[in-house]
């Protein structure tokens, strides 16, 4: 398989757009006409400067407003068409894509337009060109990728062929399974974007709201198994238009691009057993038991402190490292680690971050697998050299700059806790206070970057992402996506901050970028656990006294229940599934919290309703800028 993407679908010059497709891994490049245009040098020197790269070039486009055109334009169609093929010549290139007529001037017929095309491609054969028929989502006569076949086919020449746009065809809901029946010989190069489900004018959805495969809502899985079912073996690439990536770093949107090629065709080889697919060779998606640990990088001082807000939660020390300074505290099956090195990846970490949660461990049914497929979709491997009775966890770079370690249970790795850490016994500590697990774990970005995230974990693991919903902060809107696996073991939340004023916006900036900002605890009694968390003496944050009000009216609450939440400053949310409960930490830093959580029933959200209220609470209760931490 190769993988191709147009340059509009990045941001920079022409030579930046081609630096990052190269490095990112693709075989090749569209040239879109308005990037050359731009391009201050001759058609050949851009071709140079492709092949210098190690890039080809797979198609030149577009070519508008070609087929069915009455007098004079017609002529001048041809005309344009022939100083094009001269260009194409320079650039060394030889398929052009013509896109479907949208001018009022467009006579339409399916004959007509297949008489253009047959002398098109004469005139293509005869300096060894291409040319490629696209319909147009909205084409003023062909807007159908049937219709469009229908052309090519009536014109019945080697030269001409059809090229499918995942987003035409899908943005129409038309049924992708009508293209396994077109020959895929006939088909000359393949483009594809996904796309927000959005109701909207498509020329505007399409110019402005695309996006990588498996970043937005279309089924361009279905798509992608249609046309390899045809036999299809040329080349894949991406057409992307969106602001976002248009304003973003060419590099990574280019690293995003091939990973979602490479992850699309991995799952169309195993959805499409019996059809030949060129694709790596890589482990299947991981499943995720479960976190098994949350590691935090502090000093010595910081250390003292969340070791004091541990215990005020109910976590007691539960082993010390062998040979590094590293604690562990556990509750439940949770363990939480603080690292206070003054060398290796935590120490630099704290030095760039602050005291900071930098490293999750996940339990997967195979570690290495894990690693291995990560690796084939992009993701850098984290190696550090292991200490004297340590194990050499697997490990990946995550995005933002925290690592992902892998535990399974076929190995030594099972056994992590016994092998590295001496246990501890006879500490005084507060009660455990009935937390069992780690519900979810809330990583905030800006919002320019949760596309990555979210295609980077649904690409590694199987996991499925929810609708993206707007948090109302105070100072702005903060978009918020959920991803999770079937079972509920797995919940990751995607906070991302569209301005610096926001609680999100502040926390990227004072910790330098994107990282965990909480970590829900779940409990199966929220009462009792708030009971306890008291007698530990942890203070919760303090709810506006207003909102249990609005909350016993809204739901229709019992008064006695309702004066429970409020006595104990617990959120409240409900639906047709299940009931949902909510106790929050005081802020840890400059915005870092824990929350204690109760599902009831089979509610699967995360109390979004609640998040203004609990946003208002946190911001009164931060330091004022410029005040020394107590």
């Amino acid at each position: 398989m190769k993988t191709s993407i147009a340059t509009v679908s990045i941001s920079g010059d022409l030579r930046e757009k081609l630096e990052a497709i190269a490095a990112a891994g693709f075989d090749g490049v569209e040239i879109f006409e308005n990037d050359f245009l731009a391009f201050d040098g001759s058609p050949a020197d851009v071709g140079r400067m492709v092949r210098d790269h190690g890039l080809e070039i797979t198609l030149f486009q577009p070519f508008r407003d070609f087929e069915g055109m009455p007098e004079p334009q017609r002529g001048r169609g041809f005309d344009r068409a022939e100083r094009k093929f001269d260009l194409m010549a320079e650039l060394g290139t030889d398929l052009m894509l013509v896109c479907s007529n949208v001018s009022p001037l467009a006579l339409g017929g399916i004959d007509r337009a297949a008489a253009d095309f047959r002398e098109l491609g004469e005139r293509a054969a005869k300096r060894g060109l291409r040319v490629g028929y696209e319909a147009l989502a909205w084409g003023r006569h062909v807007s159908d990728h049937r219709d469009a076949w229908e052309v090519v086919r009536r014109a019945d020449h080697e030269n001409i062929g059809l090229i499918l746009d995942s987003f035409h065809t899908l943005a129409r809901r038309i049924d992708p399974n009508s293209i396994r029946s077109i020959p895929g010989d006939r088909i000359f190069i393949v483009q594809l974007a996904d796309a927000p489900q959005i109701e909207m004018d498509l020329l505007y959805w399409s110019r402005h709201f695309r996006n990588m495969p498996g970043e937005g809502d279309l089924p361009v899985t279905d798509f992608m198994r249609a046309v390899a079912a045809t036999g299809y073996a040329g080349t894949l690439s991406l057409e992307v238009f969106n602001d976002q990536f248009r304003g973003g770093s060419p590099r990574s949107i280019a690293v995003d691009g091939r990973r979602s090629l490479v992850a699309l065709m991995d799952q169309v080889r195993r959805l499409e057993p019996d059809v030949a697919i060129e694709t790596l060779d890589m482990p299947d998606r991981m499943n995720v038991e479960g976190v098994e640990f949350v590691e935090f990088a502090a000093d010595a001082d910081e250390a003292q402190r969340l070791g004091m807000l541990f215990s005020a939660l109910g976590f007691r020390v539960a082993g010390r490292h062998r040979s590094k300074a590293v604690t562990l505290y556990r509750q439940g099956g949770i363990n939480l680690v603080v690292n206070t090195e003054r060398e290796g990846f935590a120490h630099s970490s704290f030095l760039v971050r602050g005291t900071s949660a930098y490293a999750v461990g996940l339990r997967v049914d195979d570690a290495q697998a894990t690693v291995a497929r990560a690796r084939s979709l992009g993701a850098e491997i984290f190696e550090q050299a292991p200490g004297p009775g340590e194990l050499a966890i697997p490990a990946i770079h995550g995005l933002g700059g925290g690592i992902l370690y892998f535990i399974d249970g076929g190995s030594d790795l099972a056994r992590v806790w016994e092998i590295e850490f001496e246990p501890v016994a006879g500490i005084a500590a507060a009660s455990d206070v009935g937390l069992s697990r780690i519900d979810h774990v809330a990583q905030t970005m800006e919002y320019e970057e949760m596309l990555s995230w979210g295609l980077f974990y649904t690409s590694i693991f199987r996991m499925k992402k929810t609708p993206m919903v707007d948090i109302v902060d105070p100072a702005g809107l903060v978009r918020s996506q959920a991803i999770g696996n079937a079972d509920g073991s797995l919940r990751l939340t995607l906070n991302g901050a569209e301005n610096r004023r926001t609680l999100a916006g502040h926390f990227i900036a004072e910790t330098f970028g994107s990282a965990i900002q909480h970590i829900a605890f779940a409990t199966d009694d929220i009462f009792a656990a708030a009971a306890a968390l008291k007698a530990n003496g942890l203070e919760p944050l303090v709810i506006s006294q207003n909102y249990y009000d609005d909350l016993e009216a809204r739901f229709g609450l019992d008064p006695d229940f309702a004066d429970r939440l409020r006595d104990e400053n617990i959120l409240y949310d409900r639906d047709e599934a299940g009931e949902y409960f909510q106790i929050y930490s005081p802020i840890v830093g400059e915005g870092f919290f824990f929350e204690v959580v109760e599902r009831r029933g089979h509610y699967d959200g995360y109390g979004g309703p609640n998040a203004p209220f609990r946003i208002a609470a946190q911001k009164r209760r931060m330091r004022p800028k410029g005040m020394p931490r107590t």
